[in-house]
């Protein structure tokens, strides 16, 4: 390694290479050859794919992709790289607009993307996709996942086809057919259970730790609360502790029950630093009653996590307990996929989650062990413990055989039956990757899918979402050649299923200048690419009040069938987002659809790029008469406000609270700010110096 290298690696604490990490290197992984590392958290896979991607800029000149699942882990991964620049790399992060080409990544060596972000970028051919020569794809045990595993396959399918010189490297927690990915990515295997902090994993039963190992740990604290005392017993001894719960309000609840317990043990000044965290999660974002919850038990040194949460918010816990500040995290499994959040204790209280339409289960042994993989901080603790909860002597038993002894399931590819298989052969064709069926046919027999069944089945799939492509005209064929219309294009660069692209194409044309908005949000959410919100007994009445007073420019299916059910799903979330454009304040919405801040957020994004979709695609087919209600609409849900204040919420800095205060104060337009006094803005709500100054400097360039 070239001694700049070093002197990174030293800076960022690295003086010997752990022994996967070795394994790696003689590999020939600095050579070039494709890699898969199966090994556990905190084991070292990112510094491999760090020193490969250094090796690959600074002595190839080539330029480096690396994949991750999720936007926080992305977040995450452009921290640890930004060092890199100190040596003259440019790493960026890309996980954004899906139908923004980028066209400055031509000039980054590294770029760190999400899955889906790089998928969109590859359907839209920019010019240095060719000079991609290392592929690093991050937590590719994903594969078997069932919503984001077909994506991530077509993804490591295209760059192999586009790009056959490419190195490519696989890192992937320990999964029992690691071999067999191997085989698929023409990969050398380098396995291994080694771990920097050992893990020692045991069942809970009658205030003792049983752990697989045959050693026995009593718990002394007195408490009646199995979660209490061994909550306690690990912060008295300077450790922190995690706590993985089936649902939300199971992490909430149990974060309430340890806030006291947890309190006690204080130092006076982390007492002060909490109380300083608490006041600054209430200045983020509206005040709602899931942030002043959360902002209450920050101040005892406990939190909860989960999705409903801002990705802020998220951010300020999960600093909070790196630092020791926070000592235990009630969190639900999206963590355990998420971040790096190290504990020394794991506690998984629930092993058996509900999921909708099917009831209780039990989790993945993969699940699982990605959750008992969190126990142990590198630095701090000399063994991590990942503890499971029994209530009797079957159960510890059951437990000990399903999970601690057990090894992870293996990965099967999702390809198959997959709902995103029709954008996915869309792509193929629109990126020209296939001309002709033998090409398609071609193509997706290099899928794991294929490695994995064979083509036999998946051909007949393949065929029928064609035929389909072809009837609905975005794809047509000439003289037996494969082309994407100008609509299949479109839809393949907009990221959008080809039946979401459909339904919007076939209503749009029936809309025009007198259709409402709520119309707009049902169509959009009447698509396969926007979740339903659960229903609850309490929402029936509404949703079946709202269906019969209002036009639904759709059929209605048969009650008491799955398909209505799933309608009101989408009916309720139409109803939310509806909420949000006409200024509900969020704690309401909140209330009344028994949802988080982060879930609004998240809907409030997909709905945005829907009517994106469905502005471009209005432009396309010339649906003149609905092209300004879209735009409007963008900015309303983007905004979260009524088309009055579409004027106020294009100025940088004013947001929805903002804007209906100036309003209010009778400052409706852009033309009343600039005739404005400072002084006079000044006395409005929410509006302080700094935001006249911004106000002042933006109207006087319009």
């Amino acid at each position: 390694m070239p001694n700049l290298v070093k002197e990174i690696l030293s800076e960022i604490g690295i003086i010997e290479l752990y022994p996967p990490q070795e394994e790696a290197i003689k590999a020939n992984v600095l050579e070039g050859k494709n890699l898969l590392l199966s090994v556990p958290t905190a084991a070292g896979k990112t510094l491999i794919a760090m020193i490969c991607a250094i090796k690959h800029v600074l002595e190839r000149k080539g330029k480096v992709l690396y994949l991750l699942p999720l936007k926080a882990l992305a977040n995450e991964k452009y921290e640890e790289f930004k060092i890199l620049e100190k040596i003259g790399i440019k790493v960026i992060i890309s996980t954004g607009d899906f139908d923004n080409i980028e066209p400055y990544l031509i000039n980054y060596d590294i770029i760190i993307a999400t899955n889906e972000k790089a998928d969109s970028i590859i359907r839209h051919k920019p010019s240095w996709i060719n000079r991609i020569s290392l592929i690093i794809a991050d937590e590719i045990h994903l594969l078997g996942d069932g919503s984001r595993g077909p994506t991530l396959e077509t993804l490591l399918t295209s760059l192999r086809l586009l790009n056959p010189e490419s190195q490519i490297i696989g890192l992937s927690a320990t999964i029992r057919n690691a071999n067999e990915i191997a085989e698929w990515l023409k990969a050398v295997l380098v396995t291994s259970n080694w771990r920097p902090v050992p893990l020692k994993e045991g069942v809970f039963f009658k205030n003792n730790i049983i752990f697989k190992d045959g050693s026995i740990l009593k718990i002394n604290e007195t408490s009646n609360d199995p979660i209490i005392s061994l909550t306690i017993d690990s912060i008295r001894s300077g450790g922190q502790v995690l706590i993985f719960t089936g649902s939300r309000a199971s992490a909430v609840s149990l974060a309430k029950r340890l806030s006291e317990p947890i309190r006690k043990l204080l130092k006076r000044d982390e007492e002060r630093k909490l109380l300083e965290l608490s006041s600054e999660i209430l200045k983020i974002g509206e005040r709602n009653r899931i942030s002043e919850i959360l902002s209450k038990l920050v101040s005892y040194g406990v939190a909860f996590h989960h999705a409903g949460l801002t990705y802020e918010h998220r951010r300020i816990i999960e600093n909070a307990f790196r630092s020791s500040l926070i000592k235990c995290i009630c969190a639900t499994p999206t963590l355990a996929a998420g971040v790096n959040l190290p504990a020394r204790r794991v506690i998984i209280h629930d092993y058996r989650r509900y999921e909708p339409g099917i009831g209780n289960v039990n989790i993945s042994i993969m699940e699982e062990k990605q959750m008992a993989g969190r126990a142990g901080r590198p630095k701090y603790d000399k063994e991590g413990e990942a503890i499971l909860l029994a209530r009797s002597e079957n159960e510890r038993d059951f437990l000990f055989e399903e999970y601690i002894l057990a090894e992870p399931e293996r990965i099967w590819s999702r390809l198959g039956n997959s709902s995103s298989l029709r954008s996915h052969i869309l792509a193929v064709i629109a990126t020209g990757l296939a001309h002709y069926e033998e090409e398609l046919i071609d193509f997706f027999s290099r899928t794991l899918f294929a490695f994995q069944y064979g083509l036999h089945s998946f051909k007949k799939r393949i065929l029928e979402v064609l035929k389909m492509l072809i009837k609905e005209n975005l794809v047509e064929e000439r003289k037996e050649k494969l082309i994407a219309t100008k609509f299949g294009k479109r839809v393949s660069e907009l990221y959008i299923d080809p039946l979401s692209a459909i339904i919007i194409r076939d209503n749009l044309r029936k809309f025009n200048s007198n259709t409402t908005a709520i119309e707009y949000l049902i169509l959009i959410c009447k698509t396969p690419d926007m979740l339903g919100l659960p229903i609850r007994k309490k929402d029936l009445p509404i949703l079946t009040k709202f269906i019969q007073n209002n036009f639904i420019p759709f059929e209605i299916p048969y009650e008491d069938t799955p398909e209505y059910i799933s309608f009101l799903e989408k009916i309720k979330v139409a109803l939310m987002l509806n909420d949000w454009i006409e200024e509900v304040h969020e704690d309401k919405i909140i209330e009344k659809f028994d949802v988080g801040p982060g879930d609004i957020y998240s809907f409030v994004e997909n709905a945005k790029w829907l009517i994106y979709s469905s502005y471009e695609l209005a432009k396309l087919f010339n649906y003149n008469e609905v092209i300004n209600p879209l735009m409007k609409l963008y900015i309303r849900v983007e905004n979260g406000v009524k088309e009055e204040l579409i004027p106020l919420v294009t100025l940088k800095g004013i947001g929805r609270v903002r804007a209906r205060a100036l309003y209010s104060a009778g400052f409706k337009t852009i033309e009343d700010l600039k005739i404005a006094s400072p002084s006079s803005l000044m006395k409005i709500p929410h509006i302080g110096p700094e935001t006249v100054k911004l106000i002042k400097e933006q109207v006087s360039k319009l």
